[in-house]
């Protein structure tokens, strides 16, 4: 053997696509491993925290995602007074007589937050259940530092599932 052809130490390769490279079959060209290392290590990132992270925290995850599609306000971003636009699911539906007004109170969650939406006159809306998205439009007030919006318009929105 001639000494230019001896290694003396083995190589390392860095990636799967210096390996196929040097090789000589092309295997990056070929578009099967376009990651750079960040985009590696952020998708790592992202991948171990959907393992690890309760259901609660991703479902806020998911419908903070819904919220910035549609458009709407962050609950936690309204204020008192506001004409606002809130998307998000119904947590819980409950008929609550005022005096002698039937009253139906149903929380929306959007991630950040929660709104309570009072129909009043109502002991049952088709569609008003819990668990359903929905858009709601109107003015916020706020009672004992909860936010609450008095028959807003709404617009059911598809189930995910």
């Amino acid at each position: 053997m001639s000494a230019s052809r001896v290694r003396t130490r083995p190589l390392r390769w860095n990636s799967r696509a210096q390996r196929a490279g040097a090789a000589g079959h092309g295997y990056a060209a070929e578009g099967a491993l376009n990651m750079s290392d960040a985009q590696a290590r952020s998708w790592l990132s992202r991948t171990m925290r959907r393992l690890v992270a309760d259901d609660a925290e991703l479902d806020a995850e998911e419908l903070r995602g819904d919220v910035e599609q549609a458009g709407s306000t962050l609950v936690a971003d309204c204020t008192r007074g506001q004409r606002v636009q809130v998307t998000g699911r119904l947590r819980s539906v409950v008929h609550k007589p005022r005096g002698s007004v039937p009253t139906l109170e149903a929380e929306l969650f959007d991630g950040t937050g929660s709104v309570t939406l009072i129909w009043l006159g109502r002991r049952h809306i088709p569609g008003i259940e819990p668990g359903r998205a929905l858009c709601a439009y109107g003015r916020v007030a706020e009672s004992d530092g909860v936010r609450i919006m008095f028959n807003p318009w709404y617009e059911l929105k598809q189930s995910a599932s």
